[in-house]
């Protein structure tokens, strides 16, 4: 299972650098995505994390605090994270 480590500054221009990254590891199968340096996540990871879930055999994400947190706030845990009741 490819891994991926997202910057503590996970902003539009991360997503837009980890893109072809993502894309390339969802087309060899799962992929790991370490988030546990993230402390500042925007929209467009946001988005970005919910459709590498959604994608193929999807994506596992190891997150932070910070992520669990604004993913708790936005009603977005069952969608990012497994184990988590919707």
């Amino acid at each position: 299972m490819p891994t991926i480590t997202l910057p503590p500054r996970c902003d539009r221009a991360a997503a837009e650098a980890l893109l072809p990254e993502m894309v390339a590891g969802l087309g060899s199968g799962a992929l790991h995505i370490n988030a546990r340096d993230c402390t500042q996540i925007g929209q467009a990871m946001l988005q970005l994390l919910v459709s590498a879930r959604r994608t193929g055999d999807g994506a596992v994400i190891d997150p932070s605090d910070h992520l669990l947190e604004t993913a708790r706030q936005l009603g977005l845990e069952a969608e990012l994270f497994d184990g988590v009741a919707a």
